[in-house]
C-alpha cells in the first residue's frame, strides 16, 4: 500500500472513543482521477470526453463533501490518480492496487482496515446524491451489524461495509454485471451473522442516469455541471 498524500486534520480528537457522537469506523471512497478519456466513458456519446471527466469530477466532489460531513473518526480516499483541488480536507489518500474491479475495492477495505483497525464502510464515486444523513445511517447499520450492504438500481451496489473486513468475500465476485450485486448478497448472507441493507440508488453509468440522479439532487455540484452543459431534453433518452 502507497500513501499518496494526508490532506487536513483527522477528524475528532485521539484515536479511541473519541469526541461526543464521533463513530469510531471510517468510510473509504474508491475512485478514480477524473481524467477525459478515463472517467464516465459510457457518458461518450452524447457527453464528450472532456464533459464526462467533468461531470465526473462533480460527482467525486459531491461524494467526497457528503463524506466529510459525517461524524466518523477516519476518512480515506483510495485513488487510482493523483488528488486535485475537488478533494476536500480530511482525507487519507491511498493508492488502489492493480488488478479489476473486485481486486482494488477488496484491497482497498483491506488497505484502509490495516491504516485504522475499525469498521470499514466502502462507497464509489457514482452516487452524487448521497447525503451526510444517509451515510451516518448507514454506519449506524453496520454498527448493528457484521456487515452492511447498498444495492444499486442496475443490479450492482454503490455501498459495501464490513465491521472486519474479509478480503475473500469481494475476490471473484463478476463486476458490471446485472447479477453483481445479487453474488455480493448472497456471499455476505452465507458468511456473516447479520447483514443491514442501505436504500436503493442510482449510480451513473449513462446519460439517463445523469438525467435522473440531477433531478434527485438539484442542489449538488453534479447537477449544475450537468444543467451548464445543456444537452437537449431528448439526449440520453435511451439506457
Amino acid at each position: 500500500m502507497k500513501i499518496v498524500a494526508a490532506t487536513g486534520p483527522r477528524a475528532a480528537g485521539p484515536t479511541g472513543t473519541g469526541g461526543a457522537g464521533m463513530i469510531d469506523a471510517q468510510i473509504v471512497v474508491i475512485a478514480k482521477e477524473p481524467v477525459a478519456g478515463r472517467a464516465k466513458t459510457r457518458l461518450t456519446p452524447p457527453y464528450s470526453p472532456a464533459q464526462a471527466a467533468q461531470l465526473a469530477a462533480s460527482a467525486l466532489e459531491d461524494t467526497l463533501r457528503a463524506v466529510a460531513q459525517v461524524p466518523v473518526r477516519h476518512r480515506v480516499l483510495a485513488l487510482d490518480g493523483l488528488p486535485g483541488s475537488w478533494l476536500p480536507p480530511g482525507f487519507v489518500v491511498i493508492s488502489q492496487r492493480h488488478g479489476g474491479l473486485d481486486e482494488r475495492i477488496a484491497g482497498a477495505m483491506a488497505d484502509a482496515h490495516r491504516l485504522h483497525p475499525v469498521p470499514v464502510m466502502l462507497i464509489g464515486m457514482d452516487t452524487p446524491q448521497v447525503t451526510p444523513e444517509l451515510l451516518t445511517s448507514s454506519m449506524e447499520t453496520l454498527a448493528e451489524h457484521d456487515a452492511v450492504y447498498g444495492p444499486a438500481a442496475d443490479g450492482g451496489f454503490w455501498l459495501y461495509g464490513r465491521r472486519v473486513p474479509d478480503p475473500a468475500t469481494m475476490l471473484g465476485v463478476p463486476m458490471s454485471r446485472p447479477d453483481t450485486g445479487t453474488v455480493l448478497l448472497h456471499r455476505l448472507r452465507r458468511e456473516c451473522r447479520s447483514v443491514g441493507l442501505a436504500p436503493e440508488l442510482v449510480d451513473v453509468d449513462t446519460a439517463a442516469d445523469a438525467a435522473l440522479v440531477a433531478a434527485e439532487a438539484p442542489w449538488s455540484r453534479f447537477a449544475a455541471m450537468l444543467e451548464a452543459m445543456a444537452l437537449p431534453a431528448t439526449a440520453g433518452a435511451e439506457r
